[in-house]
């Protein structure tokens, strides 16, 4: 049951931890960490946790499908 809770409140959040990017993109959580380190990923920092808006990480991606397809 708490696993579907966890993936309830995943989609209703405005942010994403770095672990949920990671699961999200399929990705390693050291490869979420080091592309919002060289700023890929959005992100914003409240005290020591970073999160990744959503919005953002969804602009972030219709911008590089839309790169992808010029190619």
């Amino acid at each position: 049951m708490a696993k579907m809770s966890n993936r309830n409140n995943m989609t209703d959040s405005l942010v994403l931890t770095p672990m949920e990017t990671a699961r999200l993109l399929r990705i390693g959580r050291g490869t979420v960490y080091e592309q919002i380190r060289l700023g890929v990923i959005p992100s914003i920092r409240m005290g020591r946790r970073i999160l990744v808006p959503k919005v953002a990480l969804q602009r972030m991606l219709e911008r590089a499908k839309g790169e992808g397809a010029d190619q």
